[in-house]
């Protein structure tokens, strides 16, 4: 069972960074209801990117690594990078600041 669930992690994992390196590259985002919300897709792309490194860190250190606490901090550290990865995404809904010049 373990290896099924690294199989998947490494699945959804690569999925969210094929994802983000299209929103980054050309702007593309899947078709959805929340596409309609992001203004920004490529800041959108860059949030997604960072969120998939934190919670690859906090799978791979943490959860899946086994029950060994001496990675704990470590795998924390991932959680707090997904949850700047998500504040991210979340500011790619927002419109671009002007820039006086």
């Amino acid at each position: 069972m373990h290896e099924v669930l690294e199989i998947l992690s490494v699945l959804v994992l690569t999925t969210g960074v094929v994802l983000s390196v299209a929103a980054i590259s050309v702007g593309w985002l899947t078709p959805g209801r929340g596409r309609a919300k992001v203004l920004r897709p490529r800041v959108w792309g860059y949030g997604t990117l960072i969120a998939m490194a934190g919670i690859g860190t906090f799978l791979f250190v943490g959860p899946l690594h086994g029950p060994d606490m001496g990675n704990f901090a470590v795998a924390m550290g991932g959680m707090a990078v997904f949850a700047a990865g998500l504040y991210v995404q979340r500011q790619s809904m927002k419109p671009a600041r002007k820039t006086s010049s």
